[in-house]
């Protein structure tokens, strides 16, 4: 005998596993990239990923200038510029105990860090003070970082209510927070003040 399970009662058995949706959106009132991701999710860790970053020193400049990633997550930083360089950030979100200086190295070579601390990492260059980059570090792995229109999708989150924080480096603003239902597709954007 074959069965035949009507449409909705799928939906309703798919909901009842836990399945996950997208979150799209936009963050507005920001200029450039953004980064989106879901904050802390009470009672869930996340292991740490087992892949590295990389933030190349390269024409005098952080590449790339913005780089989210988990909290766990091992960032290698490259030399590939002729001359030496420096990485030191003086806290992470403002946490001066967290501040790290990790040298001067020549081209060819690389350091690596390992982030457990959750959110902005400001990167400086003492030997050129005009370099500049951020590392967000964000405490799940759904995390987007948006195209220059402020739009982002971010994929495979569980269905339930969170918290999505946005972060930009411009503006008098730097971060804002909005709730989200996440129940398959879900919309949300994200204002940030001037």
């Amino acid at each position: 005998m074959k069965y035949i399970v009507p449409s909705a009662l799928m939906f309703l058995l798919a909901a009842a596993i836990g399945q996950a949706g997208t979150i799209h959106g936009k963050v507005t009132g920001a200029k450039g990239e953004s980064v989106v991701y879901v904050d802390t999710i009470a009672g869930k860790t996340f292991p740490a990923p087992a892949q590295h970053a990389v933030v190349n020193q390269k024409g005098l400049m952080f590449m790339p200038h913005l780089l989210a990633v988990q909290v766990g997550t091992t960032v290698d930083f490259k030399n590939e510029d002729s001359v030496e360089h420096n990485v030191f950030w003086s806290s992470i979100n403002g946490n001066k105990s967290l501040g790290h200086n990790m040298g001067t190295w020549p081209r060819g070579e690389q350091r690596s860090f390992k982030f457990t601390n959750t959110g902005v990492v400001a990167l400086l260059c003492n030997v050129h003070p005009d370099m500049a980059g951020y590392i967000i570090v964000s405490p799940t792995p759904y995390f987007a970082i948006t195209d220059k229109t402020g739009a982002f999708k971010i994929e495979n989150v569980p269905n339930g209510s969170y918290k999505l924080t946005a972060w930009n480096e411009g503006g008098k603003v730097h971060t804002h927070s909005v709730q989200v239902t996440v129940s398959g597709d879900a919309n949300a954007d994200i204002p940030l003040g001037k």
